[in-house]
């Protein structure tokens, strides 16, 4: 694909060498060149110097060729501006914006832009740091990749049956882990009512 990436700060640099690194063809916009000698030396794309509500400057940097347009400013104004103005007068199908006030979000959507919000995904890892401790590991089947994780049942799933606790969490359930320490895989729980301390151990592919 051809990607435009708006902002070379901390985020768009990261989303730039990501995205080349792949095999995407990349450009990145940034008004301080400063930033964009921050890039990697392995970046394989193209860098331009520009303000991004400057028309001829998005042109320059090849917004009419491209797929999709990332906008990752820590500027929650100017990116809802620039997302805009790629989507309705450059019609690019795909905009990615980065939002920082969560309670915006619907204001991006409510334009068509699909949205990031580092603040939700930061506070998701905390509380999930906070309340499921416990291991995770990803294991290696042939070219497919599994994360196996654990969760301490709590009052989210005591008293639901295993069926009801892979609807609840939109994943399946590999095996429980009693109080006493008892093992039991998923083709042992068709029925059996998970109580508090039980450990979930959940399965999800990755690729």
């Amino acid at each position: 694909m051809n990607i435009l990436v708006v902002g070379a700060g901390l985020l768009g640099r990261a989303v730039a060498e990501s995205l080349d690194s792949i095999g995407h063809d990349v450009a990145i916009i940034e008004e301080q060149s400063d930033k964009l000698q921050l890039l990697s030396p392995d970046f394989d794309g193209v860098e331009y110097i520009g303000f991004p509500l400057d028309l001829n400057a998005l042109r320059n940097a090849g917004i009419e060729d491209c797929d999709v347009v990332a906008v990752t400013t820590s500027d929650d104004n100017l990116n809802i501006t620039v997302g805009q103005i790629a989507k309705n007068y450059f019609n690019i199908k795909t905009v990615v914006a980065r939002i920082s006030d969560p309670y915006r979000e619907h204001i991006f959507e409510r334009f068509g832009l699909k949205t990031v919000c580092p603040t939700n995904m930061a506070g998701e890892k905390i509380v999930d740091a906070i309340v499921n401790p416990l291991q995770s590991a990803q294991v290696n089947f042939g070219s497919s990749t599994v994360s196996l994780y654990e969760q301490r049942a709590g009052k989210a799933y005591v008293g639901m049956t295993v069926s009801q606790i892979e609807e609840k969490a939109g994943t399946f359930v590999f095996a429980i882990e009693e109080q006493n320490g008892v093992f039991k895989f998923r083709s042992e729980l068709t029925k059996e009512i998970i109580v508090e301390d039980d450990v979930i151990i959940f399965c999800k592919k990755i690729d």
